[in-house]
């Protein structure tokens, strides 16, 4: 494990900062029309809500695996209503916040392979978590300024 000196971020600061990019999530979901959340898309890319799904089948479960051991997403991919997703994204956000209160930071320094294929430390799995879910995130504030809608302002977290 890295010396206290060679921290940059402790995990509750950096569980903290990945919450505040869930919850901008969050309200990009909420943005979108119910008929737009699974079938609207720019260029062949998804449309937002199966990126939203995907979200879902890597962040709870990538955590739970670093913790556990137990690497499986077996959540249905099928489109659903906003509703239904949007409760599904607040199920996901409680079972993050429960796991991240009892995580051992020696687990960020621990070499994973995640789902049977991504092998890495910790940190570097749960940063490709977030990072993917930023990415997409800018697909849909370009999705939602396509359909004429305001996307929440970024900085909100």
């Amino acid at each position: 494990m890295a010396d206290q000196a060679d921290v940059v971020i402790s995990p509750k600061d950096f569980f903290d900062h990945w919450a505040g990019h869930r919850r901008l999530t969050r309200r990009v979901i909420e943005a979108f029309p119910e008929d737009k959340l699974f079938t609207f898309s720019v260029g062949g890319m998804r449309p937002f809500g199966v990126l939203a799904l995907e979200f879902l089948t890597m962040a709870e479960p990538t955590l739970r695996g670093i913790m556990t051991g137990a690497w499986d997403s077996d959540m249905s991919r099928d489109p659903m209503s906003k509703a239904e997703l949007l409760s599904k994204w607040d199920e996901s956000t409680k079972q993050i916040e429960e796991l991240t209160s009892t995580f051992d930071p020696a687990s960020f320094y621990k070499t994973y392979k995640a789902f049977g294929q991504w092998e890495g430390p910790g940190h570097w799995l749960v940063f490709y978590v977030v990072d993917n879910e930023i990415h997409h995130r800018g697909q849909g504030y370009v999705y939602l300024r396509t359909l004429g809608i305001e996307p929440p302002h970024f900085w909100e977290r």
